[in-house]
């Protein structure tokens, strides 16, 4: 059992850098539903392997023992090493916690004071001016959804720019990307493998939201220079924002004018190939945790004398 639910906790190691293949070579859509999939996978494989690490530790001392009405020593692969993990994986989980605790309880701050700060502005159907020098913009996601834009920003851009912008933005809100982001963000507090993931997730939603803001527009070098201007107009300002609120200016900036001034390419077989593999890491994950967990649960009945080895 001990060694199939290491496997989980070692598969998310892998995930950041064929996460970033994946993005470069599929079309950003499918590369961030696949993306984010896999790595809710993952996160809730740790979660699961620590979580069966923690009882089997448990269950070899005396006083948990008698509570799962053990009748006999339950079997593990070394008791040398049960304690010693089920203690590191307690303290591992303890830590997913705190931290994603933490998060949720700041970026409800912050999306509160972004909510009141847009009800404050003038709005003219989902768009919602702020009056702040400080050029800023992004997709704030509620009922109902908001583009809130500064009149900083505005003054930065000309009336074509804007209106790319604006598209960019409402892609955002319309494709339920807080939803991705927010998925991203609770899977990094359950693995530090998982971390690196969470940008390549935001890059894909800032991708996606580059390419209907293009064709919305239907000018890709319109939609670049907007996005460029933006972010150069944005560079240090904006005041602190959720982890799932989207912006224009968030992201590798160059990377993403590049994708735009390139031509649109559809999924390619080498991209497929990444998502296969990103698939397989998901899948073996969930396997092997699944299977060391059912594998728990049998010697735990043997322990307690309702079944055979």
């Amino acid at each position: 059992m001990t060694a199939l639910l290491i496997l989980p906790l070692l598969v998310p190691f892998v995930l950041p850098a064929l996460s970033r293949r994946a993005l470069d070579r599929l079309a950003p859509t499918a590369a961030l539903w696949v993306i984010t999939a896999s790595a809710v996978a993952l996160a809730g494989c740790t979660l699961a392997a620590l979580g069966a690490f923690v009882l089997t530790g448990l269950f070899e001392l005396p006083f948990f023992a008698a509570l799962g009405e053990l009748v006999r020593p339950l079997h593990a692969v070394s008791d040398r090493y049960v304690l010693p993990l089920a203690a590191l994986s307690a303290g591992a989980l303890a830590v997913c916690a705190w931290t994603g605790t933490r998060s949720v309880l700041r970026q409800t701050r912050a999306f509160r004071a972004a909510r009141t700060e847009a009800g404050r502005g003038p709005a003219a159907g989902d768009l919602c001016v702020v009056d702040s020098p400080s050029p800023d913009a992004y997709a704030l996601p509620g009922r109902p959804h908001r583009i809130v834009v500064t009149t900083g920003m505005l003054r930065s851009l000309d009336g074509a720019e804007r209106e790319a912008l604006f598209a960019h933005e409402r892609a955002h809100n319309s494709g339920g990307h807080h939803f991705f982001l927010a998925a991203a963000e609770l899977a990094a507090h359950c693995h530090p493998g998982l971390r690196r993931v969470r940008d390549v997730v935001r890059l894909a939603v800032e991708r996606v939201a580059d390419e209907a803001a293009a064709s919305a527009v239907g000018d890709r070098r319109l939609t670049a220079r907007a996005i460029a201007r933006a972010a150069l107009a944005g560079q240090g300002a904006g005041a602190e924002r959720p982890a799932f609120v989207s912006g224009a200016t968030s992201g590798p900036v160059p990377r993403r004018v590049e994708a735009l001034l390139a031509a649109p390419r559809g999924r390619r077989r080498a991209g497929s190939g990444f998502a296969v593999l990103l698939a397989a890491c998901a899948a073996l994950s969930c396997v092997a945790s699944a299977t060391g967990v059912i594998d728990f649960h049998h010697q735990v009945e043997v322990a307690q004398g309702e079944a055979e080895r």
